[in-house]
């Protein structure tokens, strides 16, 4: 106990940390700033995942790298949604940190609510594991298959959802509200908010079940998910126009998907209780997937995805289409590229 408490209070003052400077200190990072942060979360999270092997057990510990590791890779599929989101909107790059912060910040909430009802739910019901595995298998299928159509319904969602609001046509800084001709209106950044909310509640319900599925400890899950949310608005800004070049990542987070809800539907009939399956025993002859071979699977399916992305032809056109829109929009500020050679 005096250990999660510990590891809870820290994780909150580094998040408090990093939330006063964004709102105190609103930037676009550069690339080296952004890697300095990101390399200092990875290196958080594996220190942190060499003190659960030691004060809990190699067991604890992979289940942790495990569960770290799958979060995180869900978490950059986040970033693919946040990149449209605010070339949606427009928003202004001086001021993304604050909206991914606060994106950051809605996400740790919704999940910590679906973690308590998700560790409530497994304690009482040994069934429930079929349910999160066929929802798995289902999310993996749905994301192999995805071809955009349900960003054009969220969106429609979102506009009748927001139809009454009276909202400006510009963006007032970071504010939520501001004044024109008289009235007092909310800015487009209360619709980015309100967006990136409805995307976290979404990758929420798809994450817990995945997590689960590796370790039944809340507390790792918990921490599984602060680590592999903390550091993502650096990675954000540090991959940049890398994001449009893993076109495969969504095909290998749907395999782990996939293996996992495998692995949790194995798990329920391993522990099966229904009385219309196997009379209600136990399915002895059933295998246990273990933590190793699922990080293992893990691993190795996103370092495959990865690699076979960046060679495949779609990416090298997408970082030729990223260089030529670049080119194309420091043509249109020339100032700018006069204000960079002063400095």
């Amino acid at each position: 106990m005096p250990f999660q408490i510990a590891t809870f209070a820290i994780l909150g003052a580094i998040l408090l940390f990093d939330l006063l400077y964004v709102v105190k200190r609103p930037h676009e990072p550069s690339m080296k700033e952004a890697g300095l942060w990101v390399s200092f979360y990875v290196a958080l999270a594996l220190i942190f995942a060499g003190l659960m092997f030691w004060q809990a057990g190699p067991d604890y510990g992979q289940e942790f790298l495990a569960g770290w590791v799958t979060e995180y890779s869900l978490s950059v599929d986040n970033l693919f949604v946040f990149i449209i989101i605010m070339a949606r909107f427009s928003v202004p790059r001086k001021y993304q940190q604050e909206v991914l912060m606060f994106g950051i910040i809605i996400a740790l909430i919704l999940r910590g609510v679906f973690i308590l009802l998700g560790a409530t739910l497994i304690a009482q019901f040994s069934w429930v594991f079929y349910i999160f595995g066929a929802f798995l298998l289902w999310t993996a299928w749905k994301q192999a298959t995805d071809s955009g159509e349900d960003e054009e319904s969220e969106s429609g969602m979102i506009t009748k959802l927001t139809k009454k609001l009276p909202v400006s046509e510009h963006f007032d800084g970071n504010k939520l509200r501001t004044t024109v001709n008289g009235k007092r209106v909310f800015t487009p950044m209360v619709m980015v908010f309100i967006t990136i909310g409805m995307t976290d509640l979404l990758f929420a319900v798809d994450s817990i079940p995945a997590i689960f599925g590796l370790t039944q400890s809340a507390f790792i899950v918990f921490t599984a998910n602060i680590f592999a949310l903390m550091g993502l608005r650096q990675l954000y800004f540090l991959l940049g126009g890398l994001m449009d070049r893993l076109v495969y990542l969504k095909h290998g987070l749907s395999v782990i998907l996939a293996f996992i809800g495998v692995k949790l539907i194995f798990h329920a009939l391993h522990e099966n209780e229904l009385p219309f399956i196997n009379g209600g025993q136990h399915v002895e002859w059933i295998p246990e997937i273990s933590t190793p071979l699922s990080l293992g699977v893990i691993i190795g399916t996103i370092v495959v995805a990865t690699v076979a992305s960046l060679l495949s032809p779609a990416a090298k056109q997408a970082k030729i289409d990223a260089e030529l829109a670049r080119d194309i929009e420091t043509s249109r500020h020339p100032d700018e590229v006069e204000r960079v050679e002063e400095k």
